[in-house]
């Protein structure tokens, strides 16, 4: 955190220095350490001003406060503008939240568009074997509706299936 201090028609004293210092520090848990402040103490009239303004992400604030009590004053500049920076993180994060929800339902119309194009793609052995020892392994794997083999009496591809029902079985030769 870096702070100049400057004042006009008054004497900045270490006290002012340090407490300008302690009370800047609750700025630094949003920003982090990479923050400058500027602060300006002066008199008008009988009226002590604190003038404080900080530079951090990109990101500039600024307040004026006025008072008989320069400490009231510096602690007043302090509030405010921690309220600034609290009212700009809270719009940056709404915005963020808003822009991943925009992204997201961008990605599920992007999917919605999608048609006429192969989207998965799944591996598997086919093995030889009857289509009685198909229906089988079929009703061994109630989590598939078909399964894919080579008939052992003809050597060609068939498919075996499940029918809406769930009790009974299709199956797919080729012809020739």
């Amino acid at each position: 955190m870096n702070i100049k201090i400057t004042s006009k028609e008054l004497v900045a004293t270490d006290a002012i220095k340090d407490y300008i210092e302690k009370k800047a520090e609750r700025l630094v848990k949003y920003f982090g350490e990479e923050i400058d402040v500027y602060a300006t103490i002066k008199t008008e009239g009988s009226a002590k001003v604190a003038e404080m303004s900080i530079k951090a992400d990109s990101e500039e604030f600024r307040a004026v406060t006025a008072h008989k009590d320069l400490y009231a004053a510096i602690d007043k500049d302090i509030d405010i503008l921690e309220g600034q920076v609290r009212k700009m993180k809270t719009k940056k994060d709404k915005q963020n939240m808003t822009e991943s929800i925009r992204i997201k339902e961008e990605m599920k119309s992007d999917d919605a568009e999608v048609s006429n194009e192969i989207v998965k793609v799944l591996y598997y052995d086919i093995k030889p074997m009857t289509p009685d020892d198909a229906k089988l392994k079929l009703q061994e794997q109630p989590q598939n509706r078909f399964l894919a083999f080579i008939d052992i009496d003809t050597g060609k591809t068939n498919i075996i299936y499940r029918l809406k029902d769930n009790k009974n079985f299709g199956l797919v030769e080729p012809e020739g």
